[in-house]
């Protein structure tokens, strides 16, 4: 893939940022403010990120989470990365996925994250 075939080369739509990365709102929220942050460099995996850029992402966080306290005041937070084709990785670009989330949005939220195997869900 050439850099510029990558969704995060342009540097539009960005919320906060910093030196190493930006935070932008994602085409296909999962639920109302949810966000991606990305390092400028390009790597496909956060093990692949240097110290800085992960330090650089998670104050990123940090400032991304203040933001949506504001507005659109989520009760809670589901915080990921998709880090290769069996965990659901489809960009080869890191990005960190914000994910609001808000009482009610789903039945039943036991487990969160663990619910991308729904088997292990509920435990």
């Amino acid at each position: 893939m050439e850099l510029t075939d990558c969704p995060f080369f342009a540097r539009t739509g960005i919320v906060p940022q910093n030196d190493l990365a930006s935070a932008r709102y994602d085409k296909h929220p999962v639920t109302p403010g949810h966000l991606l942050l990305v390092p400028f460099r390009r790597v496909a995996s956060f093990f692949e990120a240097t110290p800085e850029e992960r330090s650089a992402l998670s104050s990123l966080l940090d400032e991304a989470k203040h933001l949506l306290d504001r507005l659109p005041r989520p009760d809670g937070y589901n915080i990921g990365v998709n880090d290769g084709e069996c965990a659901g990785q489809t960009i080869w670009h890191l990005h960190v996925h914000l994910i609001p989330r808000y009482r009610g949005d789903v039945p039943n939220p036991r487990g969160g994250v663990r619910g991308v195997i729904p088997a292990k869900q509920s435990y």
